[in-house]
């Protein structure tokens, strides 16, 4: 594909990718409705909340690849992906709700309180999403593009306590080689951002000081 699509090749890419992302529920649905799974819970317990924080990764991916491919379109894909992050995120939380409490929302809360790690993806999920509902163009333009973007860098937040939750989440089987990588990922995608940050911040020192 050209360094520049054409909006009808931008159109079909949004389609596949929007496929593509559900490949990995369509397999959940299947591999349960076909009585595959020897722990179904614990199956789809991890399989959503490892592709929210693969969605999480890609989707903070996107500006850095943008910035230094000059692929300008793919902006276009970063809000979609971002909404597949809340999506599996949605059905992680759904499947801790459901099938450990049974959608008795005290419990749930206790269970909330009482275990760490779970606090802290819960945490991550709730501020997953006012990032969902404010994600359409009409939300853009009602909080003013200066505020959505404010509001849009809780991602910086969410992508380390998502990491963080899934850390602790393997710690009891002292399984640390996902949450390592992934966590070095998210590290170094926030730290491009941050080095890019200082030498905007420090360019305009520049330029203010020999004006």
């Amino acid at each position: 594909m050209a360094s520049y699509p054409t909006a009808r090749q931008v159109s079909a890419l949004k389609a596949a990718v929007f496929v593509l992302a559900l490949l990995p529920f369509f397999k959940l649905v299947w591999l349960t409705a076909s009585d595959q799974l020897v722990e179904p819970l614990q199956y789809i317990t991890r399989a959503t909340g490892d592709w929210t924080l693969y969605f999480l990764c890609i989707t903070l991916a996107v500006t850095p690849l943008r910035r230094l491919t000059k692929w300008n379109w793919l902006l276009k894909l970063r809000r979609m992906v971002g909404l597949y992050a809340f999506f599996y995120g949605l059905l992680h939380f759904t499947t801790f709700l459901w099938f450990d409490h049974f959608f008795d929302v005290q419990e749930m809360l206790k269970d909330v309180l009482k275990r760490p790690f779970i606090t802290v993806g819960f945490i991550a999920f709730v501020l997953l999403i006012p990032l969902a509902v404010t994600s359409t163009n009409g939300m853009v333009r009602r909080l003013g593009g200066k505020r959505w973007q404010w509001l849009h860098r809780l991602v910086y937040v969410v992508a380390p306590l998502g990491i963080l939750h899934f850390w602790w989440m393997k710690a009891a089987k002292h399984d640390f080689s996902q949450p390592i990588l992934l966590g070095l990922i998210v590290l170094a995608l926030l730290g491009v951002r941050v080095y890019w940050a200082r030498s905007k911040a420090a360019a305009s020192g520049r330029a203010v000081s020999s004006a």
